[in-house]
């Protein structure tokens, strides 16, 4: 039977429209269960899933969009901001019953996890089995990066020779010559900065000599900032000469192009930050926060992070040496991962916080 070409127009436009409808149509991913589906159907009907993070919309955005591609119909909804904001606003809104962030990204591990014991969402995500025990704590809080903390120095005024390698080197470098050293030394500000405070933390938990670190590092005068990208900054212009304490992804990435930033891993010990994330209780979009989660732990989403992020990822199984198997080739036993657990509260009490910072600032100074 031939149909009057208005009714063949109007059947290829119905039959197109179908088979667009297919191809959005998204199923679960190899190895997931089979009422996963669920979750993305719930997520498409959302719409959106609202992120609380402290790392750069510059690094996250191919990870934004490659969710968005894996998932047409689920955007986000990315707020950028400093660890300290990012605790104050996310408390804040949950006090008051406000609407708040669907997702809580968090590199501010032990505020994170303070955050996450009152506020997060039981989530069993189905990528557990790849991912290190450290790094999941009660299917609530999750490790998503694997980012050592490294020295910074000017490869232009620093000779090759003088770079430190370990605590002790560094300590000695800087007390041994005063003079080239005066205010030329720059860490995190422990006050203002809530990732730079958890990596104090944490060097005094895993150095027995952290005090005479302190007083040697600081004994020509300590310059103290709240931002990674102030002190790369000072540093490759010659500003300051080292930095101890930054951010390994954010240094080696900028250190790729820029000649004067040289960066050094610390052999005697290496702190390792896994940015944490956990999806609120509250959340508004419950279905596109689990979808979001567990693409940031998939194979798909870490290979993302690791390659075109420049975030290490905290699985073994990603293509290149920017994960957990590339970094322990390279540095071994000296990586220290934070673990994702409840002994990164301890020095949250105000009064052990109070504490460390005063015993901070008598041996540096500041």
């Amino acid at each position: 039977m031939r149909y009057p070409a208005s009714r063949t127009i109007l059947y290829t436009a119905i039959l197109s429209a179908m088979m667009a409808g297919t191809a959005l149509a998204q199923t679960a991913p190899d190895g997931y269960p089979a009422d996963y589906q669920q979750i993305i159907d719930g997520a498409k009907k959302e719409g959106k899933v609202i992120i609380y993070s402290t790392t750069d919309t510059k690094a996250a955005n191919p990870v934004i969009q490659d969710f968005e591609k894996a998932y047409p119909g689920v955007k986000v909804e990315y707020n950028d901001m400093n660890s300290t904001e990012l605790y104050s606003r996310y408390l804040s809104e949950q006090a008051s019953g406000s609407n708040s962030g669907d997702v809580v990204w968090s590199s501010a591990m032990d505020s994170a996890m303070k955050l996450a014991t009152s506020y997060a969402a039981s989530y069993p995500s189905v990528e557990i089995p790849a991912l290190p025990a450290w790094s999941v704590w009660e299917n609530k809080a999750y490790g998503t990066t694997y980012e050592p903390s490294v020295f910074i120095y000017n490869k232009r005024l620093l000779k090759e020779d003088q770079v430190p390698k370990t605590h002790a080197e560094f300590a000695r470098l800087v007390s041994g010559d005063t003079s080239q050293f005066k205010n030329k030394v720059t860490t995190y500000d422990v006050e203002k900065s809530a990732v730079g405070f958890m990596l104090a933390v944490q060097d005094k938990l895993n150095d027995p000599d952290y005090e005479s670190f302190l007083k040697g590092s600081s004994a020509a005068g300590l310059v103290v900032q709240s931002s990674t990208g102030t002190m790369m900054e000072r540093v490759s212009s010659g500003e300051n000469l080292l930095g101890y304490n930054i951010l390994g992804s954010y240094a080696e990435t900028r250190a790729q192009s820029d000649p004067g930033l040289g960066v050094a891993y610390s052999t005697d010990y290496t702190l390792v930050v896994s940015r944490v994330a956990f999806i609120s209780k509250n959340a508004l979009h419950p279905n596109a926060s689990k979808l979001w989660l567990d693409y940031l732990l998939s194979k798909r989403g870490q290979d993302v992070l690791a390659n075109q992020a420049n975030l290490a990822s905290v699985r073994s199984d990603i293509e290149g040496d920017n994960d957990v198997a590339g970094m322990t080739q390279k540095l071994g036993d000296a990586l220290k991962p934070i673990p994702v657990n409840e002994t990164l509260l301890e020095y949250l009490d105000q009064n052990k916080r109070l504490e460390f910072i005063k015993m901070w600032r008598a041996d540096t100074g500041k």
